[in-house]
């Protein structure tokens, strides 16, 4: 049984380009962007790791720290780095775990034989600082992920850990939430201050990432 939303994310220690990993102890308060390769020296990943190695500072502010795997060997990830850095225009600044025996792949649920018995899926694990997986994310070879959209999806979950809301349709920091419906009105407004009311179930707010009023 692969991993699940809202599961704990397995613990595991592996090899990498930064040394071995202990992954609570690397994650520790940490959320933790997880993602897995087919292989090395692959075109849309090599573009892909170049990315996250660029904005890696992005990630960072949000007390996010990001993790990749595949399954060649550390020393083949060494000299793919070179190829990645050259793409990124970046060192390579994050672990690339190995995991040559699909063991973390398979509990991950990163592995599909119907794919390719031989290599990883491309998934992307969202784990928070509880080590809870709050989102889970798998692309096609063909489809390149997009970093803006795994930013966006961190926003929302501190947002929406922060305070009783949700977010709507295609959210950007800044934009109004949807206040829960656990919520009457009158505590809505007394939470939230002003209320844009579309349906007695829809009720817009505004609200920072810290869950406090914005005025």
């Amino acid at each position: 049984m692969s991993l699940q939303l809202g599961q704990t994310a397995p613990d595991f220690t592996l090899d990498s380009t930064q040394g071995s990993v202990h992954f609570s102890a690397y994650a520790r308060d940490h959320w933790v962007v997880f993602f897995s390769h087919p292989k090395d020296f692959t075109p849309i990943c090599t573009t892909e790791l170049g990315a996250f190695a660029h904005r890696k500072g992005e990630f960072d502010k949000r007390g996010a720290k990001l993790l990749g795997l595949s399954v060649d060997p550390v020393e083949s990830h060494k000299r793919w780095a070179k190829d990645i850095s050259d793409v990124g225009g970046t060192e390579l600044n994050y672990p690339i775990l190995a995991d040559p025996d699909l063991e973390v792949a398979k509990v991950y649920g990163m592995y599909h034989p119907d794919a390719d018995a031989t290599v990883t899926v491309r998934s992307v694990f969202i784990i928070d600082p509880q080590r809870k997986a709050r989102t889970i994310l798998t692309y096609p070879p063909s489809v390149g992920r997009n970093i803006d959209e795994i930013l966006r999806t961190i926003d929302a979950l501190q947002t929406t850990d922060a305070a009783p809301v949700s977010t709507p349709v295609d959210w950007k920091p800044g934009d109004e939430v949807v206040a829960s419906p656990k919520l009457s009105d009158e505590e809505v407004a007394k939470k939230f201050g002003k209320v844009r009311k579309v349906k007695p179930y829809l009720r817009f707010v505004k609200t920072t990432a810290a869950g406090t009023k914005v005025a």
